[in-house]
């Protein structure tokens, strides 16, 4: 019997041994994993004032959850090692001690409303949404976001006279409280951009009020942080912060229609733009784009997508990156050009656009060829008729050439 029980401990410990170097090594690849130096999305990092508010909220937060939890990791360890069963007594109870149970509770009663009243006091002052400049309605559809840049005094001082619509980057001046007002068309998604602020849900049939500011000019990330549906991964969202000098830049050239190229015409970009017309535009609009007739050519996503919009693509090529910000519109050297460009030269390299020698045309080709086949989406109408997402065209490889020529128009 004593043999028996003594194979059964060294069984034991055996065991033990590899579930605790299991988990220190599984413990230290994710630590590892989370100080990594390029991470676009680094909570730790903030780069506006609401980010920041919350960063001084979540580090004595993470502290004292820490010191807590080693405290409590030791005293786990030291009464496995000290009280393990080896045939003894069963150890003194301390049930029944007022004075034990009550320092016990105390305790984590102050630490908890400590943190309680802290994170209250952040809470109100980033929904305090008063004093900011600038509006920008913000929508969010399967899978990308529609930034709508309205006609508002605020908006006016930065020469928004007409109505700026665009998708999956949102443009701001920097050191500008901008005031997000936030909806869905479709189900529940939620908005965030870590760098310059927390998290906040778009609803269908409500508008949440969401503010960011930046410090400086720069290029932060962000993610769609509500399950959506297929392709919810792959929901991204990029917020630019530009000098003021270069954001009325970027104001104005977004407030321009795009070329429109004669019926007769047969340049290269002009049979682009009547195969773009025939097969895109009942779904994307491009301001300025004409019929045969010469009437407006107006986009109806309602007719043909569940969420009753798509991409305004007028001005897509001043954009970095497409399809809900998936894919990259630059190629690898450009994307490194713009994503690591210094602050005080970030706007010059975003204003260029993406030139013919930074186009990642293969990528943009493979899109048009198959859509759902690069990024998961319904490829079955819903009971009417209607599509989550850009079905597969159909397009001829000849159609494809031509409308990547004519889209590289758009800037």
């Amino acid at each position: 019997m004593t043999v028996h029980g003594d194979s059964r401990a060294s069984a034991f410990r055996r065991t033990w041994r590899k579930v605790a170097a299991s988990t220190a090594v599984l413990g230290t690849g994710l630590f590892l994993a989370s100080c990594a130096k390029d991470s676009p999305q680094d909570t730790w990092k903030p780069k506006g004032d609401a980010a920041r508010k919350i960063d001084n909220l979540q580090r004595p937060v993470f502290l004292v959850a820490g010191i807590v939890g080693v405290l409590v990791c030791i005293a786990v360890a030291y009464a496995i090692a000290r009280f393990r069963d080896k045939g003894q007594p069963i150890p003194k109870q301390s049930h029944g001690k007022p004075a034990l149970e009550i320092v016990l509770t105390i305790i984590p009663f102050i630490i908890l409303a400590t943190i309680g009243a802290f994170t209250a006091r952040t809470i109100v002052q980033l929904a305090d949404t008063k004093g900011c400049e600038m509006t920008v309605n913000v929508t969010g559809q399967q899978w990308w976001w529609e930034y709508d840049y309205p006609v508002t005094e605020g908006n006016q001082k930065y020469g928004i006279t007409k109505p700026i619509v665009t998708s999956g980057e949102l443009v701001i001046p920097a050191g500008t409280c901008v005031l997000l007002r936030e909806t869905s068309r479709d189900v529940i998604h939620s908005y965030w951009i870590p760098a310059l602020n927390g998290k906040k849900d778009a609803v269908p049939g409500r508008v949440h009020e969401n503010k960011l500011e930046a410090d400086k000019p720069g290029y932060f990330a962000g993610q769609c942080t509500e399950f959506c549906g297929l392709s919810h991964a792959n929901m991204r969202q990029w917020a630019i912060a530009l000098s003021e000098a270069d954001f009325a830049k970027w104001v104005e050239n977004q407030q321009k229609t795009a070329t429109v190229y004669a019926e007769t015409d047969e340049s290269p970009e002009a049979v682009g733009y009547r195969a773009f017309r025939q097969n895109c535009s009942r779904c994307h609009q491009v301001n300025g784009m004409q019929n045969a007739d010469g009437t407006p050519t107006i986009a109806a996503p309602e007719n043909n997508i569940v969420a009753g919009s798509a991409p305004n693509l007028t001005h897509l090529m001043t954009r970095s990156r497409f399809a809900g910000e998936t894919f990259p519109l630059l190629n690898e050297e450009c994307t490194d050009r713009l994503t690591k460009a210094a602050s005080d030269q970030l706007g010059a390299v975003y204003l260029e656009g993406v030139t013919s020698s930074c186009l990642n045309r293969a990528q943009l080709e493979a899109w048009l060829r198959n859509a759902p086949e690069e990024k998961p989406m319904y490829v079955k109408p819903d009971a009417k008729g209607l599509l989550r997402g850009m079905p597969n065209l159909g397009l001829s490889e000849a159609q494809i050439d031509s409308i990547v020529t004519y889209l590289q128009t758009l800037k």
